[in-house]
C-alpha cells in the first residue's frame, strides 16, 4: 500500500492505492465522506490482490490533500465534478467501478447519474442516500450562527466523538489520534466545516428518478448497527431502486471496513469481479 499525489486544478490531490497485478487492472475509485481515505485502508490490499486497482482519494482540502474547500465547492455536485477532474489527471478512461462511503456515497450516485465518468458498477458502503442525511451532529453546522462561532478546537473535539462512535468498538488512543490527525490542521478543519454546511438531502433526493431508470448494477454493503446511516434507508433504497442488492454486515458500525474488513472486501470483490 502506498500514498501518492497528482495535481488537480494546480493543487495536490492525495490518494491511497495498493500494488496490483497490472496498471491495466480495472479501476475502483473509493470515495470518502466526512472522514478521509483512511476508512478504505483496511480493504485496499485485498482489492488489489483480487486483480483490481483501488484508488482511495482524499477530497480537496480533506485528509492529506492540499487546498481548502468553501461551501460552494463542498456540495455533492461540485465534489462529483472534482472527482471527474481527478480521474482525468490520473489518465483514467473507460469504465470504472465506484464505491462511496458516507457523503462519498452521495458523490458516487451523482457521478453515476451525471455520466461524466463511465461508471459500470456502483457500490455504497453505509453511504448517504434518499433523505437519510445529514446526521444531526453535522446538520447543526448548517446554521450560519453555529458555523460562525465554531473554532478549530471545536471541530477537532466533534471529530473525536464522531470517530469513536463510527468505529463502534474499543480503540486505542494511538488509533484515534491517527484518524484525527488531518483535523489538527485548521485548514482541514475549515474544509470539513464547509462540507458539513453544504450537506443537503435534496442532492440525493433529486437523483432518485435517474437512479430508478439506471440499469447499472448497484451494491449496498451495510454495517447494520450504524447510528449515522441506519440500515432502514438501505432497505428502502434496495426496494425502490432497481438492480440493487443489499449485503448486511452484522454490527460493524458506520465504518464496517474497520470492524469486518474481510466481509466488506469479500462483498466488493464479488461484485466488482
Amino acid at each position: 500500500m502506498e500514498r501518492k499525489s497528482v495535481d488537480v486544478d494546480g493543487v495536490a490531490a492525495s490518494y491511497l492505492t495498493a500494488v496490483t497485478r497490472s496498471e491495466a487492472a480495472p479501476v475502483v475509485l473509493l470515495l470518502h465522506g466526512t472522514y478521509w481515505s483512511r476508512v478504505w485502508q483496511p480493504v485496499l490490499e485485498d482489492l488489489a490482490a483480487a486483480g483490481l486497482r483501488p484508488i482511495a482519494v482524499d477530497l480537496p482540502g480533506l485528509g492529506r490533500s492540499a487546498g481548502e474547500l468553501d461551501v460552494d465547492h463542498a456540495s455533492v455536485p461540485a465534489l462529483a465534478a472534482w472527482v471527474v477532474r481527478f480521474a482525468q489527471a490520473l489518465g483514467i478512461s473507460g469504465p470504472v467501478y465506484l464505491a462511496g462511503h458516507d457523503i462519498g456515497g452521495g458523490i458516487a450516485q451523482q457521478l453515476l447519474v451525471d455520466g461524466q465518468l463511465e461508471v459500470s458498477r456502483l457500490a455504497l458502503v453505509n453511504g448517504v442516500m434518499l433523505d437519510s442525511w445529514p446526521a444531526p451532529a453535522v446538520a447543526r453546522y448548517g446554521d450560519p450562527a453555529v458555523a460562525a462561532v465554531t473554532t478549530p478546537a471545536d471541530i477537532l473535539a466533534a471529530r473525536r466523538i464522531s470517530v469513536i462512535a463510527a468505529l463502534a468498538r474499543p480503540a486505542s488512543e494511538e488509533e484515534i489520534a491517527k484518524y484525527l490527525n488531518p483535523w489538527t490542521d485548521p485548514r482541514v478543519g475549515r474544509s470539513w466545516l464547509s462540507l458539513a454546511r453544504a450537506a443537503d438531502a435534496r442532492y440525493t433526493l433529486d437523483l432518485v428518478p435517474a437512479l430508478r431508470a439506471s440499469a447499472v448494477p448497484k451494491l449496498l454493503v451495510w454495517g447494520e448497527d450504524d447510528a449515522f446511516q441506519r440500515v432502514e434507508f438501505a432497505e428502502r433504497f434496495a426496494r425502490e431502486i432497481p438492480h440493487t442488492v443489499l449485503v448486511r454486515i452484522a454490527a460493524a458500525g458506520h465504518i464496517p471496513m474497520e470492524n469486518n474488513p474481510q466481509a466488506v472486501a469479500r462483498a466488493l470483490i464479488g461484485f466488482f469481479t
